[in-house]
């Protein structure tokens, strides 16, 4: 009984962490990112005739996932805006290019080339990394799945350790996402870049989306139904004999 218990929990928590690991790994919002330049401002005169001037700020808004990293413009009049695009009004026309080995926001424009292969090496073992974890969580699945009720010890042990190695490699790549957003200082060079060579006034913000929140729930449920599989596969070898 207690051991049935314990294989619903597993599963139920298996289930879990594939949903969000592959929501998160599908989705293309594990960066939310707005770029904005203040133009001249335009001077209105007030019913008391007093110049007011008006800034207008052209702005660039991100989001970028594994896969695609998308961008389209807009014209700013409220902070929230970002937001507000993302989840209720994003436009239909929009540019997208692959994300694998170009992160945000290095180009050859803004880095020497040193810094870009650097990027390009860093991006590659977060994508790896990404790709072994989807990977090992679907197979530990098909592998409980195959264990059938309690049949054999050795398919859970092999989808517990499954599932462990893809909470831990997942768990790697959220690491370096946050270690390359807040730790390193790819974003401080571009928007000293695109100060000195674009816009005196470019600002640029970023926020965490979905898509990466989704990263360290399933991390949790995978680790958690790896460490129960393992135990199952265990009392299930020590009933055997």
């Amino acid at each position: 009984m207690k051991l049935s218990v314990a294989l619903f929990f597993a599963g139920l928590f298996g289930a879990l962490a594939a949903v969000f690991i592959l929501l998160s790994f599908g989705t293309d919002y594990w960066l939310l990112a707005s770029e904005s330049c203040q133009t001249n401002p335009d001077e209105t005169v007030s019913p008391a005739g007093v110049i007011i001037e008006e800034a207008a700020r052209d702005v660039t808004l991100y989001h970028e996932g594994f896969f695609w990293k998308c961008s389209f413009g807009g014209s700013e009049g409220d902070d929230h805006l970002l937001w507000k695009l993302w989840f209720t009004n994003q436009p239909h026309s929009k540019v997208c290019m692959h994300a694998y080995l170009f992160p945000f926001p290095v180009s050859h424009q803004t880095h020497n080339a040193t810094e870009y292969d650097t990027a390009i090496i860093y991006r590659g073992f977060w994508s790896i990394f990404m790709l072994i974890g989807v990977a090992a969580v679907v197979l530990g699945g098909f592998f409980i799945i195959c264990a059938a009720p309690f049949a054999s010890h050795r398919l859970y042990k092999a989808g517990g350790g499954l599932f462990l190695v893809s909470g831990l490699f997942l768990l790697c790549v959220v690491v370096m996402y946050v270690l390359w957003l807040e730790v390193l200082d790819v974003l401080d060079l571009y928007i000293e870049h695109q100060r000195s060579a674009v816009c005196p006034t470019f600002q640029l913000s970023h926020h965490y989306g979905l898509s990466f929140m989704f990263a360290p729930v399933g991390i949790f449920f995978c680790l958690l139904a790896g460490l129960l599989f393992l135990l199952i596969g265990r009392t299930v070898q020590i009933h055997c004999h």
